[in-house]
């Protein structure tokens, strides 16, 4: 909410404060050095990501899952090993294209944690594990069907914004199961109006 509002020494003193009372809880920092990376403060946001390694606190990667004939298809973000990777890549350049091809989304680089060319950002937006899971459920199901997803961690403001559009793109419902809630993608709009 402080990040929303803009009232940023708040949400320092409070994400302090949460790490306090709770020193192992993983989610706690990351929060707070992805609140640092998201206000382009480098340092402050490495700094805690040093306290999590001395603490031997590690971040789970983000994982994606679906269901195809019984089999469940794991991703991880830029992951190649699965056996049809190649032809998800081409689905996810094909996504891409549809997706500017709609004019309506931007992507949202605040949320890559990392400082880096914004280049190499938005390279790094296009293979979360959703954006794979969804690119595979592309290719394996009959158009107009739906595609259900499941993901370990929140899905970020990027991610939501692009399966809105992939969902009016393609034709499809596509549900996402993330951390804290079911959303439905249909004709470029989600069940959570954008709150989550």
């Amino acid at each position: 909410a402080c990040s929303i509002t803009g009232n940023f020494e708040l949400a320092q003193k409070v994400g302090q404060r949460v790490i306090e009372l709770e020193p192992d809880s993983c989610g706690r920092y990351v929060q707070l050095s992805n609140f640092y990376a998201g206000i382009h403060q480098w340092n402050e946001a490495q700094n805690i990501r040093k306290q999590m390694k001395s603490k031997g606190i590690e971040k789970a990667p983000g994982c994606s899952w679906i269901e195809m004939n019984g089999i469940v298809h794991q991703f991880i973000a830029g992951d190649r090993s699965h056996i049809q990777t190649e032809k998800i890549y081409m689905m996810i350049e094909e996504m891409c294209q549809r997706v500017k091809l709609a004019g309506v989304h931007v992507s949202g680089t605040t949320h890559v944690m990392f400082d880096i060319e914004e280049e190499e950002k938005e390279h790094s937006l296009f293979l979360h594990s959703e954006k794979l899971a969804i690119a595979f459920g592309l290719i394996n199901t009959p158009p107009g069907s739906p595609i259900q997803i499941v993901k370990n961690l929140r899905v970020c403001n990027d991610c939501h914004s692009f399966i809105k559009i992939i969902s009016q793109a393609f034709n499809r419902t596509i549900v996402a199961r993330d951390r804290s809630r079911f959303h439905h993608f249909r004709e470029g709009s989600c069940s959570c109006r954008d709150f989550w």
